[in-house]
């Protein structure tokens, strides 16, 4: 067994987030053992940290499973990245310069080409590389932290999200919208752009609720 405990908690998390492990499946200890090379014990403590951080839960005589997220605890989730997110768009665009703006701008580029070309997973995936690349430039390392995490434990809804017909190009203008006040560097504006782009996203997680 030569993997390390990091390693194998990453490869646990990257699978639940890549959906490879779905919502209420058993994690069995031996067979997480087997796939990833690694000791039973890594693995144990893997999963116990994976339940400090929302994604798995571990159920008495049972073992661990996925925790399955329902859309009420989403649609909460979401409030609290709506704080954090403009909080973090602030700071950026407090620390922006004319690098990061031009990044941040080619990201954008990004996203228009993949909504102007139907590719939805390409929309997704520069999506994620924002959101990361905002967190990062804040500085707020803190914040960033508790945003991967609830980040983590929204992946399913969020993929169902980008799955709706028409919620790709709504959610573009929001996020150029990020980008702009950002690359200006106007604190107040990206944090309003950024709660309205989270306000979207709850209303499009209630709007499944009804």
């Amino acid at each position: 067994m030569s993997t390390d405990p990091g390693t194998v908690l990453d490869a646990i998390r990257d699978g639940i987030m890549r959906g490879e492990f779905v919502p209420d499946q058993r994690l069995v200890e031996a067979d997480l053992s087997e796939r990833f090379s690694a000791s039973r014990s890594s693995v144990r403590s893997a999963l116990l940290q994976l339940a400090n951080e929302g994604l798995v839960e571990r159920v008495q005589n049972r073992g661990a499973r996925v925790r399955a997220v329902s859309l009420a605890e989403a649609i909460e989730i979401s409030e609290v990245r709506m704080v954090v997110e403009g909080l973090c768009a602030a700071k950026a665009a407090e620390r922006v310069g004319p690098a990061e703006a031009r990044e941040l701008r080619e990201l954008g580029e990004r996203m228009s080409e993949a909504v102007a070309s139907g590719d939805v997973l390409g929309y997704s995936a520069a999506n994620q590389a924002l959101h990361r690349r905002i967190r990062e430039l804040s500085g707020q390392s803190t914040a960033g932290g508790v945003l991967e995490r609830l980040r983590a434990q929204l992946v399913r809804h969020q993929f169902r999200l980008a799955m709706q017909r028409g919620r790709p190009a709504v959610s573009l203008g929001e996020h150029l919208a990020i980008i702009d006040a950002i690359c200006a560097g106007d604190p107040e504006a990206a944090e309003r752009a950024a709660r309205r782009h989270l306000l979207g996203v709850i209303e499009a997680l209630r709007a499944r609720q009804e």
